[in-house]
């Protein structure tokens, strides 16, 4: 019997092994989809694998060498019912993962194996894994779910030693009882190596996150690079010849009033599409050689604001500019403005009629911070995830490749752009450079 909860931690901890090879392949998105659910597909059948041989254990120890085989007894039903609970929790966990069923699972962790403790009190290992429970909460990842589980093993354990020590005197845990300090420090010395070993992973995970962002974001950027080095001067040669034999159509007193609209309407267009291809070749060839200097942050954001008032105006949007001191960055003050014009901009084009626009800007552990802030429909998450993507917009004539050039921007003079959002709470962008 004593072995039971031994090969069920020692396997729940072999699925956390197996859950946790997702995070280091994290990086390897480029292997597509089908890799993706194929990988999805191995994790599966190894969990399955796992948690079958899980169940069989707690099976053999409901049946093999149990004091309490042949006795129908309100206990031994009990451990019954908790390893059928257990199991179909376990088994059903990768059809239905939800907040809910992790919760089940941890709480069905808990009673089984305090019902193990109380009613196997001769084996004295289930003490040791009484210990170690909170262990189960890090294998989801979940760092709610993991401080829930910590105090209620805390409280737990503490309900236990109070039994033990006041009703209980020692007689069938005499173990606990002889050594009472030493079992104490015990306890406490598990409970911070858990402690340990959650932070280290949760750290690690979110480093593999961020890691991940990076990348996809630096694969966006080489796709539209490469697209555009492919064919942007082959789009924009044709683009000329056309759009100067239009100008030269639009002058010819030959054609009607009616014709010349037209094609003034079909230069218009072909400005737009020199603009986009201008983008793609910004971001294709980027101008590392472009001089920096000393810019004060102040004095950008105050040119910035008073080029785009008249903008405002006409939507009927105020910009209102905080700033707390002043702030020096190294950077090339035209793109700087060039970021700070499309960010600005974009603030005003998501905020309705009337709303106001509040610029932000202030030193931040070593970083000068600004915050664009507007009260517009906001965004999803996923919607804030595909921000950069080339031709992803969520404006109705939008190409996407603005966003790009500010990404582009910011990453040149090693700065970050972070949006929170959420939809019908507006958006803040905040962008964050080193100060000089």
């Amino acid at each position: 019997m004593g072995s039971d909860p031994i090969f069920t931690l020692s396997l729940l901890t072999l699925y956390g092994n197996i859950n946790a090879g997702n995070w280091s392949h994290i990086s390897e998105f480029k292997k597509g989809q089908m890799m993706k659910e194929l990988n999805n597909h191995i994790n599966k059948k190894l969990y399955y694998m796992t948690v079958s041989f899980v169940v069989f254990v707690m099976m053999m120890g409901l049946f093999v060498d149990n004091p309490r085989l042949g006795h129908l007894e309100t206990g031994y039903i009990v451990h019954h019912i908790l390893v059928i609970g257990l199991s179909a929790c376990l088994l059903l966990y990768p059809k239905y993962e939800t907040q809910m069923s992790r919760i089940m699972i941890i709480s069905l962790s808990y009673v089984y194996f305090y019902t193990l403790f109380f009613l196997y009190p001769e084996t004295w290992s289930t003490f040791i894994f009484l210990c170690f429970i909170p262990a189960i909460s890090i294998l989801f990842f979940d760092s709610k779910l993991f401080y829930y589980s910590l105090i209620v093993n805390n409280l737990s354990i503490i309900f236990t030693v109070s039994y033990i020590m006041l009703l209980d005197k020692g007689n069938v845990y005499s173990y606990l009882k002889l050594d009472l300090i030493g079992n104490a420090i015990n306890y406490l010395g598990t409970q911070f190596l858990i402690f340990l070993i959650f932070y280290l992973t949760d750290v690690h995970i979110k480093k593999q996150k961020l890691y991940y962002e990076e990348i996809k974001h630096t694969e966006r950027l080489k796709a539209t690079g490469q697209l555009a080095a492919a064919v942007a001067h082959e789009i924009r040669n044709p683009l000329t010849v056309v759009k100067g034999f239009l100008q030269l159509y639009e002058k010819d007193p030959s054609f009607n009033q009616d014709h010349k609209r037209h094609f003034t309407l079909m230069i218009d267009e072909l400005n737009t599409a020199e603009q986009v291809v201008s983008q793609f070749l910004s971001i294709a060839k980027p101008n590392d050689g472009t001089k920096t200097e000393s810019v004060n942050v102040k004095l950008v954001l105050q040119s910035v604001t008073d080029l785009l008032y008249s903008y405002g105006l006409l939507r009927d949007n105020k910009i209102e500019l905080d700033i707390v001191e002043d702030c020096y960055i190294i950077a090339n003050n035209m793109e700087l403005k060039q970021l700070f014009i499309n960010i600005i901009k974009n603030a005003i084009e998501a905020s309705k009629s009337g709303d106001s626009v509040l610029v932000k800007a202030g030193k931040k552990n070593g970083f000068a911070e600004i915050k664009v802030i507007d009260h517009g429909n906001g965004m999803s998450e996923a919607e804030i995830e595909s921000l950069g993507t080339p031709f992803y917009s969520l404006k109705s004539k939008g190409t996407g490749l603005g966003m790009m050039i500010c990404y582009n921007i910011a990453a040149k003079y090693k700065g970050t752009i972070e949006f929170q959002s959420s939809k019908g709470k507006g958006t803040t962008v905040i962008i964050r450079f080193p100060t000089k």
